[in-house]
Parts: structure tokens; C-alpha cells; sequence
């Protein structure tokens, strides 16, 4: 946890972890930290976005804790913190499938039958 979030109430410190997830190449750079670890360059490879973007996004994560980096000659390779951060990750996917299933049987109900 960054020393920043120590003096917060943790419901302030959870609400700083969701704002630096909020953007949808931020959880692509974990769903590929999850396999392991990855430099820059594939990063880049995979996600196509510029380089000063990736670098924008990776040091927000690193800022609030969630990746880390490691230099290994000249390539800065990127990892997760921990790997309760691919929990995380399910469990996000996890309450994203019941919502998007309570939605869907919303739907059919209103597209049910008339009488």
C-alpha cells in the first residue's frame, strides 16, 4: 500500500484504488500481468497504445500500489505487486457476469409476452 493511503480511512484508500482502474488499458496491462511478468516493449505489442500513454497508465498503478518494476539492461519490466491483484480481477469479473445476468433476465421480462 502506497504510504499515501496510510492516514486515509480505508473506504477512502478502496475509492483511490477503483479511480486508478479507471480506464479500460489499465486492467488490459493486469489481465497481462496476470501471466507474468512483461516488459515495456510487450506491453506496447499487445495493448497498441503510445508509449507515453502505457507510461502514464503504469505509473498510476505503481503509484497506488498495484504493479511494480524491475530494470534488466535496458528493458523496465513490469509485474504485479501482488498476486491478490488477479483475485481482484476475478472477483471483478465475478460480480460483472450477475450484473450483466440480472440485466439480461430484466430484458426478457420486458420483451416477455403481452396479454
Amino acid at each position: 500500500m502506497p504510504l499515501s493511503t496510510l492516514g486515509q480511512p480505508v473506504y477512502a484508500a478502496k475509492a483511490d484504488l477503483f479511480r486508478s482502474l479507471g480506464h479500460p488499458a489499465r486492467i488490459r496491462i493486469l489481465e497481462l500481468l496476470v501471466e507474468g511478468e512483461q516488459p515495456v516493449s510487450d506491453l506496447l505489442v499487445e495493448i497498441g497504445i503510445e508509449p507515453s500513454t502505457l507510461s502514464q497508465h503504469l505509473a498510476v498503478m505503481k503509484r497506488i500500489g498495484l504493479v511494480e518494476s524491475s530494470r534488466k539492461g535496458n528493458a523496465v519490466t513490469y509485474s504485479l505487486a501482488d498476486e491478490s491483484v488477479e483475485q481482484f480481477l476475478l472477483a471483478a469479473r465475478t460480480v460483472l457476469a450477475a450484473t450483466l445476468s440480472k440485466a439480461l433476465l430484466a430484458l426478457e421480462e420486458l420483451d416477455g409476452p403481452t396479454s
